[in-house]
C-alpha cells in the first residue's frame, strides 16, 4: 500500500500547478485525506483536508488561492493551486487514512513521498 504523489514544479508567482496523489495495493476504502507543506527548518503544516464525503477544510494562508477534492473511484486526492505566492514554495506531502481491512475496520495513515513546489518572484 502506498501514495503516490506528482505535480509539483516551478513556477512564477501568480501562476498555478495542480497536485495529484493516488493510493494503490490493497485498500478498501479511503477517511480523510489531505495535503501538507514543509519547508526547511518549519515543522510540517496542514494545507487543506477533504473528507469521505467531501468537506474540506484549509488553512487560512491558502483560503480562495488552493482547492482540494477527492475521486473516490480513483483513490486519489488532488489540491489545484492557483495565484501562487513565493511563500508557497514547500515540499509538499499528501496524508491518507486507508482502509486496510474490514472485519474489523482498520485503517492506517500513509504519506506520499514529497513534491517540491517552488514560486519565483
Amino acid at each position: 500500500v502506498q501514495l503516490q504523489a506528482s505535480g509539483g514544479g516551478l513556477v512564477q508567482a501568480g501562476g498555478s500547478l495542480r497536485l495529484s496523489c493516488a493510493a494503490s495495493g490493497n485498500i478498501f476504502g479511503i477517511d480523510d485525506m489531505a495535503w501538507y507543506r514543509q519547508v526547511p527548518g518549519k515543522e510540517r503544516e496542514l494545507v487543506a483536508s477533504v473528507t469521505s464525503d467531501s468537506t474540506t477544510r484549509y488553512t487560512e494562508s491558502v483560503k480562495g488561492r488552493f482547492t482540494i477534492s477527492r475521486d473516490s473511484a480513483k483513490n486519489a486526492v488532488f489540491l489545484q493551486m492557483n495565484s501562487l505566492k513565493p511563500e508557497d514554495t514547500a515540499v509538499y506531502y499528501c496524508n491518507a487514512n486507508l482502509v486496510v481491512a474490514r472485519l474489523p475496520r482498520l485503517t492506517q495513515i500513509h504519506w506520499g513521498k514529497g513534491t517540491l513546489v517552488t514560486v519565483s518572484s
